[in-house]
């Protein structure tokens, strides 16, 4: 669909959070370090010269290897990642632990990616015959086989959810997982018999997220607008998008700027500023918005702020602008099937 603005970012991989490099104490892996961070900051060339140099110095195996799979992730080279992070699994020493844990989480990711879907289920597998109590492989093996056997996947959410029967946010991913394929009411079951529970240790933003996808706006914006003060820019994002909804995009915008005028270091909000100003027909003020959010450093928006901008030229005629920006952005994401469509338009204009 032409002009189809963005709202996520399109590559959405595992960062399960585990510290393996610097944590204390001297540095024996520094090019690993700032390979890290470098793919922390989305620069994922300069990561793998960082990972390069690290195997020419003899620094750690498994951590260089585990790195060059997440650079190469970030590129979408995924034959390359998966071969790093096999690598990383047989730099291992025999002994499992939870580095291997995190590398097979991403290497079942990018099996998937590959369109290989049963050996990304095989890797979930493997991880559950060593942590059979382990609620996010059920999860996401769960989400693998939604692709091909519904009853087996719902088998596996309900497993996740019985070990964790308070953990809510995995709740909503489920209910995310089924609504993507079709199942969306299946979903909303699981949201409504949470919310019947009477659960005390259900915060107001949980409560906000689940009536959002539930489609209850009304009740949606009572807990948002109580979880604002104490949850931060989540729980303003999530506010802002239930006035969208209910077409009130003038307080939407009001929400997402007095956030900002507190903190200007959130590129999803400006995000979101800049779709609110796109829907009203304020494309210079739309321009600016994401545009700033581009500006803001290491942010994981950056390629949805970047298509953005290029559909807010299209929207204010300047078609010349708009075609030299999208040429540079396909040379970063070139699998991005809605711009190369993007571009070809461009290209007749």
């Amino acid at each position: 669909m032409r002009n189809k603005i963005r709202e996520t970012a399109l590559l959405a991989v595992l960062l399960l959070g585990l510290c393996f490099t610097g944590c204390g104490g001297r540095d024996t892996n520094p090019s690993v370090t700032e390979g890290m961070a470098a793919v922390e900051a989305l620069d994922y060339q300069t990561a793998l010269q960082h990972f390069e140099k690290a195997l020419m110095d003899g620094e750690d195996l498994r951590l260089l290897y585990r790195g060059q799979g997440l650079a190469y992730m970030g590129l979408t080279r995924y034959e390359e990642a998966a071969e790093a992070f096999e690598k990383a699994l047989g730099a291992g020493n025999g002994r499992i632990d939870d580095l291997d844990y995190d590398i097979n989480y991403y290497l079942a990711t990018v099996y998937y990616k590959l369109g290989e879907t049963e050996r990304g289920i095989a890797t979930y597998n493997a991880i559950l015959a060593l942590r059979p109590k382990d609620k996010l492989a059920y999860y996401l093996r769960g989400t693998l086989r939604l692709e091909t056997d519904y009853e087996r996947a719902k088998a596996d959410f309900d497993q996740a959810i019985s070990l964790a029967k308070e953990d809510y946010d995995l709740l909503i991913n489920i209910y995310l997982a089924l609504e993507s394929r079709g199942y969306k009411e299946i979903g909303q079951e699981y949201l409504q018999t949470a919310l019947g529970s009477d659960v005390k240790s259900m915060t107001d933003y949980q409560r906000g997220r689940m009536y959002y996808y539930l489609e209850d706006y009304e009740n949606a914006r009572k807990y948002l607008e109580m979880a604002r003060k104490h949850e931060g820019s989540e729980a303003v994002l999530l506010l802002g998008r239930t006035y969208e909804e209910l077409g009130d995009f003038n307080y939407a915008i009001s929400v997402y700027t007095s956030y900002l005028e507190n903190d200007q270091t959130n590129a999803s909000v400006y995000n979101r500023l800049g779709l609110c100003k796109l829907e009203m027909k304020a494309y210079e003020e739309a321009l600016t918005a994401f545009q700033t959010g581009k500006g803001i450093e290491n942010n994981d928006m950056m390629q949805t702020l970047r298509f953005n901008e290029i559909i807010t030229y299209e929207r204010l005629g300047d078609y010349k602008q708009a075609a030299s920006l999208i040429g540079s952005y396909l040379s970063a994401y070139p699998d991005d099937e809605t711009a190369q469509r993007e571009y070809i338009f461009l290209k007749t204009r």
